[in-house]
């Protein structure tokens, strides 16, 4: 009878390995699909479109209420149910005066431009666009959209 001596081999085999990284690959698969940054960063975005829209549409409110309930003439003068980008290379472009820096700091813009901060007084004067539309009904209701939102159509009206 022969005798057989076992080495003792420590360490891991190839197909445990294997299996390991597979499970890890597909734990990693399944916290990139659940955290989704591009998703994050386009709710992000939205959050701070809809903030924008409001806060244009209340500074259009605020100067109704300032002047005796009358509406700026730049936004009287646009066609019924058009929506009129806000830019300064439209009929909005005294817009931007009248509601900075008196009922606004700034103008906001939508966040995929690298202005973040705004159009300021002093930038009224020049070139700028937000990226935003604004629109009038036959009652005089105002609606302030976004043209680019990643959800889906984003507009608030009042």
């Amino acid at each position: 009878m022969t005798v057989q001596t076992f080495k003792s081999n420590k360490g891991f085999t190839l197909i445990e390995l294997l299996v390991v990284i597979g499970i890890l690959a597909i734990l990693l698969a399944i916290t990139l699909i659940a955290i989704n940054p591009a998703r994050q960063f386009g709710q992000a975005n939205d959050t701070g479109r809809r903030s924008a829209l409001t806060q244009i549409l209340n500074a259009v409110g605020q100067y109704t209420a300032s002047n005796g309930g009358t509406l700026p003439a730049v936004i009287t003068g646009l066609a019924v149910n058009t929506p009129t980008q806000l830019a300064s290379t439209t009929a909005l472009a005294p817009l931007c005066a009248l509601l900075v820096p008196t009922y606004l700091p700034a103008l906001p813009v939508d966040p995929s431009l690298n202005n973040q901060a705004g159009i300021d007084a002093t930038g009224c004067a020049g070139a700028w666009a937000t990226k935003y539309d604004i629109s009038r009904d036959v009652n005089n209701r105002i609606t302030v959209s976004a043209e680019t939102p990643y959800a889906g159509p984003m507009s608030v009206t009042r």
